[in-house]
């Protein structure tokens, strides 16, 4: 089985126009939804064998949210940042691990969502948990299909 986990960040602050896009923090939406979702993702049982996120503080508090609550490390990588669709899925099929949980931003994430949904996930809502699942043994299988099944989560 080949899993991935798809996580838009959670709600950002734009309330400081000096900062730049990459340091913006969560909002209090944010600090609010991070926790409540990654509650919900450990209540259904799902642990990634490895978490991967985005340098930007945004994806990067929103990742160790989850992390804390999955009883996973969150691993950043600063490629995910405006990664796109190929890029995200790139990092997932050179994580090593046939399960990977991604936190990264739109438009990318919404992209990938949509081609691995077969086109059944439209958006991405901020702090959205999109869970792809693959009867295949091999990325090298499951990276060029659509998943077998799939489930999107959002905090509304």
């Amino acid at each position: 089985m080949i899993e991935l986990v798809l996580t838009r960040h959670a709600k950002s602050d734009w309330g400081d126009p000096t900062l730049a896009d990459h340091d913006r923090p969560l909002n209090a939406r944010g600090r609010r939804d991070a926790p409540l979702m990654a509650q919900r993702l450990a209540e259904a049982g799902v642990v990634p064998q490895r978490i991967i996120s985005s340098t930007a503080v945004r994806a990067r508090t929103t990742a160790e949210e989850f992390g804390a609550a999955l009883g996973v490390e969150a691993e950043l990588d600063g490629d995910l940042y405006l990664a796109s669709a190929s890029g995200l899925l790139a990092a997932a099929v050179d994580s090593g691990s046939t399960s990977v949980m991604l936190f990264a931003h739109n438009p990318g994430i919404t992209d990938l969502a949509f081609r691995l949904s077969n086109g059944g996930i439209t958006h991405m809502p901020t702090c959205a948990v999109a869970r792809f699942v693959w009867d295949l043994v091999s990325w090298a299988e499951a990276a060029d299909v659509p998943a077998d099944s799939w489930t999107l989560d959002t905090p509304r």
